[in-house]
């Protein structure tokens, strides 16, 4: 049943709805999971701009396109990862998001072709108005008490592109970016991969099954880590204990070791070092080139790359690709020139160079029709906002799966819901004085890579002391999200001034 609300000056449309979700990926599904589970009665609906379930899995369609964690860590505490592949390919991620919402009864909560442009806080009604718009352009409203926004943290309408000079003279057409590829496969080519991240990482074994040459040409080299796709201890545990039991075990082995790996490359980077060294001599036995393998930067300060099976190196040992250290002076009809002269001759260049951040899904955020930098505010509890009333939005850890980072904001969140419903309360609000005296941190400050760097200015301010912080240590958050009283004195509450 829809009621007519004054909104600022004009009535809305909207539907009894009890929180608004934005993004049908990790984030809001896995968000609506949790709500399903600890407020079942709970309405909510998922806005989702594109068709199908999955956000990023369902955008990143490339050759070779798979998880960057183990899928313990990346799938969901309270779903089992049964596939005996630890590293999996992307739709098959896509698939277990999708199987999630149907099992959930999750699916028939999303909108699909539905984009979140701008949402505006009326203190009032205590009532967030989304502004929508379909694939046609059409505009439409969207309101709830609460929003939840899990629409990621990357623009993939507008990537990072590095200047090229003279990429438009290659004699074939360029390849669109990565994010764009659609899959496509470019036998008998000779192919440049530009970049070194995580999706050149996955996307040059896979290009080489069907080109003649595949190279990867990278201005900075980066840490490897070799994994095997199927882990068999954990495929062992599985056979040993029931589904749910296993994946519990495996997922917090998994995080203890992830844990544990990037604390020894802080405090002993020139051993782990060492050890990575080593596993990539083994793998590529004389074609080992030092030089190629190490960073200007010690393992961990910027995410480290996921090599499942060696397959990387693999193809470097069969001839069929090649890692290259240069910087592009332009590129001619015959293929890339470097600035010390070399050539790499190319039919097709892939621009893998790097994301650029973009908070809150780009949508605009007001309060009472007043815009809201984000980047003045404070993170509260990983999830909310100083001085911002009933949202909270997702930023994954940066070092870790980003689905551990979900369901402790998630499962904290249907706690402060919970605590609202026993108080009769409408709105809680992160409370922060002006005259705070919050002592700042550089939630980045050790981690270098080159997006987020870029974008640094765009995030949230973090303290150094919880609540008022966003932390990368999964560990010591579980425990704080699920120990922390919700009544912790930096929390308002109040009930809404009109009644909806």
């Amino acid at each position: 049943m829809r009621k007519m609300l004054a909104i600022g000056s004009r009535p809305v449309n909207v539907e009894p709805l009890d929180i608004l979700i934005v993004g049908a990926g990790i984030s809001g599904i896995g968000m609506a999971a949790h709500l399903g589970e600890r407020c079942p009665g709970k309405t909510y609906a998922i806005l989702e701009r594109r068709e199908r379930i999955g956000g990023t899995w369902d955008l990143f369609r490339y050759p070779g396109v798979r998880s960057d964690s183990d899928m313990f860590t990346l799938g969901y505490g309270f779903e089992p990862w049964r596939d005996e592949r630890a590293i999996a390919p992307g739709e098959t991620i896509r698939t277990y998001l999708s199987d999630v919402a149907d099992r959930r009864g999750i699916a028939g909560h999303i909108r699909f072709g539905q984009t979140a442009k701008a949402a505006n806080w009326d203190s009032a009604a205590a009532l967030w108005t989304v502004t929508v718009e379909d694939a046609a352009g059409a505009g439409s409203t969207a309101a709830a008490p609460v929003l939840f926004l899990g629409s990621g943290s990357c623009d993939y309408d507008d990537p990072h592109q590095a200047a090229i000079p003279g990429l438009q003279d290659l004699g074939a057409a360029p390849v669109p970016p990565p994010l764009r590829a659609g899959g496509a496969t470019h036998p008998r080519k000779r192919i440049v991969v530009v970049g070194s991240g995580a999706t050149a990482v996955s996307l040059v074994p896979a290009l080489a099954e069907q080109a003649a040459q595949v190279t990867m040409l990278q201005r900075t080299p980066t840490w490897y880590l070799i994994r095997p796709t199927r882990d068999r201890l954990a495929n062992l545990i599985f056979r040993l204990l029931p589904a749910r039991w296993a994946h519990r075990l495996n997922r917090g082995k998994n995080a203890l070791f992830q844990h544990l790996f990037i604390a020894r490359s802080r405090a002993r980077p020139e051993a782990v070092k060492k050890f990575l060294h080593e596993r990539l001599a083994e793998e590529l036995g004389p074609d080992f080139s030092r030089a190629d393998f190490t960073p200007p930067y010690d393992p961990w300060n910027q995410r480290m790359c996921l090599v499942p099976d060696g397959d990387l190196f693999k193809a470097m040992k069969a001839g069929k690709a090649e890692v290259v250290t240069g910087t592009i002076e332009r590129v001619d009809k015959a293929g890339v020139v470097l600035s010390d002269g070399r050539r790499l001759d190319a039919d097709a260049i892939v621009t893998a160079t790097g994301l650029r951040l973009a908070m809150l899904g780009k949508i605009a955020v007001s309060l009472d029709g007043t815009p809201v930098d984000f980047s003045q505010r404070f993170y509260y509890r990983n999830c909310m906002f100083s001085n911002v009333p009933n949202l909270a939005a997702l930023f994954g850890y940066l070092s870790a799966g980003w689905t551990l980072r979900v369901d402790l904001v998630a499962a904290w969140l249907c706690r402060l819901f919970e605590q609202m419903d026993r108080w009769d309360v409408d709105v809680a609000t992160p409370y922060l004085p002006e005259d705070h005296g919050l002592e700042e941190a550089d939630v980045f400050g050790l981690f270098s890579s080159g997006y987020l760097q870029r974008g640094k200015h765009l995030v949230p301010r973090s303290a150094t002391e919880a609540p008022w912080r966003i932390s990368m240590n999964y560990l010591n958050d579980r425990t704080e999200m699920r120990d922390a009283p919700i009544d912790d004195g930096h929390l308002r509450f109040e009930k809404a001034r009109t009644p909806a």
